[in-house]
This record gives structure tokens, C-alpha cells and sequence, in this order.
């Protein structure tokens, strides 16, 4: 979350700093209209800013997933990043607009403006030229740009509406690169902050093209073929087998995107199995959460062709804390499958583990399979089903654990008994920052 932070608040203010060291009459704006020329500059570059970054995040590289510690805090300062231009975009249109409206009203008298200077270049001319054509274009791209950013922050819009409105958002880009690139004030272009700006265009664009070309991940990409399709009742979710045609292997609690229907989008799923090359084969859990996944029991079948994009995410369970905690809910159970697999074949683990597992309901199959593979792992595992053995809290798990300071915790589950566990041990003195780890899996 730190670095998540530290990303944004570095691009905003950094933003701002070479703007203001560009712009000299922001100190001399004693004007309404003054301040509407100086904040509609500011605002815009802060609103492109946001724009470019989250389409750079949105292509899924390596330095960049390495760099923010896993695709999902990259995609959760996406989000943030959509935030961001959102209340930009909307603070540049209202400078835009808004003294206009009162000079309509009659609230104020507009100044007289003076004459404009004369193009200093053939490049400043050309810029000028379409002035009229960028903040026309810019503008009806904002108009159409707001509801398509609403809808992405929107839970309750289900997924493939939200996916195929959501491809539109890469040629929005390019006419707002277009309206950025004419519009900016001239001068900036000779400064620091004309670099960024540069930067920010050139690397915005070449992310719209990837997106729009739909390449985006291609070089992690792989087909393979599914082999098998099990209901598990008890946690309302299926597991499938896949057998991949090359995998480059993965670390245990690592994602892939997986498409199983070609009119869908791809969805990302915790691989729930170590790879081992003497059995090359993929496991997934996939929870029944929305109308597509759903939609699965009668759609898959043994056999068919599926592709599948990854690994991906930094939750491997690798830090240095002599001790480690797994906490899991539900289908949160995914990664800790993998890991417990993983230390079963690498034989003691390498630190003391203690796994709580909350249950959605009891299991026989499932329980009996947990029992047996924490056995082999050499994994403390203790099973909470909160209708008949109470919720499981950070007391409880405390109290189970009495050298817990000393631990790392690793949680997946759902997001709010994440929050509850994160906020009760950070009460209790725990570093949460360096030693509370959990996955992102909420990509909206």
C-alpha cells in the first residue's frame, strides 16, 4: 500500500512542482479569469497526468508489477489513478465553464482581453490553427469519458458490460492526448514540465495502441487445453484442471488471467496447485460470484481450448519473519492450497506456519483434503466455521499464537474481514505495514 501511495502522491505533487516552476503568473492572478488561465493549466496537467499513468499501468509489465509489489497494487493505483482524472477532468471543465456561466448570468463583466501575441514558431502556429477542432473534441470526449469511469468504479455493473465499455476508454485517450498536445500553454514546452508532458503523451499513446491492438499480455499468453471440471458444493466454487502446452512455472499464491469463452474478457484466478514438470498441470478454484462465473457449470466441458496469461502477484509468502500466520475465507483458501502443496514437496517448512481457514460451510471432502495436506506440509491448521465454532477473529487467532509479534500474516478472503483483521491487529501494536500481507483481488 506504501509504495501504491508514494506512486501517486509522487506523480500529483511532482506534477505541480514543475508546473508551478513553469508558470510565473500564477503569484500575479488577482483575477477571476486570471486564476480560471493559471488552474484550467494546472488542472489539465494533473487530470493528463493521471490519464497516461493508469494507461501505462493498465499494459501489465514486469518492471512495474516488480516495482508497486504485484498486479494487484498495480491495478488498485489504476484505480486510484481513474479517480484522480476523474476529479481533475471535472475541476479543468468547470474553470472552463463556469466564469462563462456567470458572465451569462450577468454575475460578472468579462475583462476586455487584449490582443493575442503572434506564434513565435511554425509549430505554435500549426497548434493554433486547431485550437478550436482540440477543445471541441476534448470536450465531447470528457462528456463521453465521465459515465465510462463511473461504470468502472461501479461494483454493482456486471462484468462484461463493464469489460466491453471499458475498451473504449483507449481512443478516449488519444483525442485527450490530442487536446493536451494543442492545448497546453506554448511555453511550458521549453521547460521540465514540457518533458513530462512529453513523456506522459508518447507513453500514454503507445499504451492506447497496445490496448486498442489488443496485445496487452500477449507475451505471457499460452494456450492449453482443460482437462477437468469439479463442483465443489460446499464452497460454492469450481475446480478446473488445465494442462498448458509451455508454462514458465510459478511461484505458490501467483494469479493467472484465464479466458474461457472467447466472447468473454479475461478473469483472473489464484492458481490453486505447485508446478511440477513431472505433472505440468494448472489448478484453479473459481467462485460462483458474478453472472459470468455462474454461468460456468454449464458451460465448460472437458477438452475445450482455453488460454491462459500469467504468473502474476507478489503474494509468495517470501519474507524474513521467523514465524507465519495464513488467514483465509471461502475461496480465499486458493493460494495457501499451492503453498501447502509447495511445502509438502520441499519436505519441513522453512519457518513455523499456522493456517486459520474460515468456512463458507462444512465440507467433509474439502476439510479431510485441507487436514491431509497441512499434515504433509508440517502446517499447525486449525478449521473455523463461524455458524458453529464463532467467528474467527484477531483475538482468537492471538490467542492460538502467543509468539504472533513476532510473525508475518498472510490474509485472502473477503475484503471486509481483511479490514476487521488488518484494524485489530494494528491495535494491538502489530506492524501491519511491513508484516500484514493480502491480495488486491478487487481489480474495480
Amino acid at each position: 500500500m506504501d509504495r501504491m501511495r508514494h506512486g501517486l502522491w509522487t506523480l500529483l505533487l511532482g506534477s505541480a512542482l514543475l508546473w508551478l516552476a513553469a508558470e510565473p503568473t500564477f503569484y500575479e492572478a488577482d483575477t477571476l479569469f486570471a486564476w480560471r488561465e493559471v488552474m484550467t493549466q494546472l488542472s489539465g496537467v494533473l487530470a493528463f497526468g493521471c490519464m497516461s499513468a493508469a494507461m501505462v499501468l493498465a499494459l501489465r509489465l514486469r518492471p512495474v508489477e516488480r516495482l508497486f509489489g504485484g498486479l494487484d497494487k498495480t491495478y488498485r493505483l489504476h484505480k486510484w489513478l481513474g479517480i484522480g482524472a476523474l476529479v481533475f477532468a471535472l475541476t479543468h471543465w468547470l474553470w472552463v465553464k463556469g466564469p462563462k456561466w456567470a458572465v451569462q448570468l450577468g454575475w460578472i463583466t468579462r475583462p476586455p482581453r487584449g490582443p493575442r501575441p503572434e506564434p513565435s514558431n511554425a509549430i505554435e502556429a500549426a497548434f493554433r490553427a486547431v485550437r478550436g477542432l482540440a477543445e471541441t473534441m476534448g470536450e465531447w470526449a470528457f462528456y463521453a469519458a465521465v459515465p465510462l469511469l463511473l461504470i468502472a468504479l461501479l461494483r454493482r455493473v456486471p462484468y462484461h458490460v463493464f469489460a466491453k465499455l471499458h475498451r473504449l476508454i483507449p481512443l478516449l485517450f488519444l483525442v485527450f492526448a490530442f487536446h493536451a498536445l494543442v492545448l497546453v500553454k506554448f511555453s511550458y514546452w521549453g521547460t521540465q514540465l514540457g518533458a513530462l508532458l512529453a513523456l506522459e503523451i508518447v507513453a500514454g499513446v503507445c499504451a492506447a495502441a497496445v490496448s486498442l491492438a489488443g496485445r496487452i499480455g500477449v507475451a505471457r499468453r499460452i494456450l492449453g487445453r482443460l482437462e477437468a471440471v469439479e463442483p465443489l458444493p460446499g464452497a460454492g466454487a469450481l475446480a478446473l484442471t488445465v494442462a498448458p502446452q509451455r508454462w514458465p512455472g510459478h511461484a505458490a499464491g501467483q494469479f493467472a488471467f484465464l479466458t474461457l469463452d472467447v466472447r468473454e474478457k479475461a478473469h483472473p484466478f489464484t492458481i490453486a496447485s505447485v508446478w511440477d514438470e513431472r505433472s505440468p498441470r494448472l489448478s484453479f478454484v473459481v467462485k460462483a460470484l458474478g453472472d459470468f462465473t455462474r454461468s460456468l457449470p454449464q458451460r465448460l466441458r472437458p477438452g475445450q481450448e482455453v488460454r491462459i496469461e500469467g504468473p502474476y502477484g507478489g503474494f509468495t509468502f517470501a519474507d524474513e519473519a521467523p514465524r507465519q500466520i495464513w488467514v483465509s475465507g471461502g475461496v480465499g483458501v486458493t493460494p495457501f492450497l499451492a503453498a501447502l502443496q509447495q511445502k509438502a514437496l520441499r519436505g519441513s517448512p522453512s519457518c513455523p506456519v499456522d493456517y486459520f481457514h474460515s468456512l463458507t460451510a462444512p465440507d467433509e471432502a474439502a476439510e479431510a483434503r485441507l487436514r491431509a495436506l497441512a499434515e504433509a506440509a508440517g502446517v499447525a491448521l486449525y478449521l473455523v466455521w463461524p455458524q458453529r465454532d464463532g467467528r474467527l477473529t484477531g483475538e482468537r487467532i492471538r490467542a492460538a499464537v502467543p509468539q504472533w509479534r513476532e510473525a508475518s500474516l498472510w490474509f485472502c478472503g473477503p475484503e471486509g474481514f481483511g479490514e476487521a483483521l488488518l484494524r485489530d491487529f494494528s491495535a494491538q501494536g502489530f506492524d501491519v505495514r511491513r508484516r500484514f500481507h493480502r491480495e488486491l483481488f478487487a481489480f474495480r
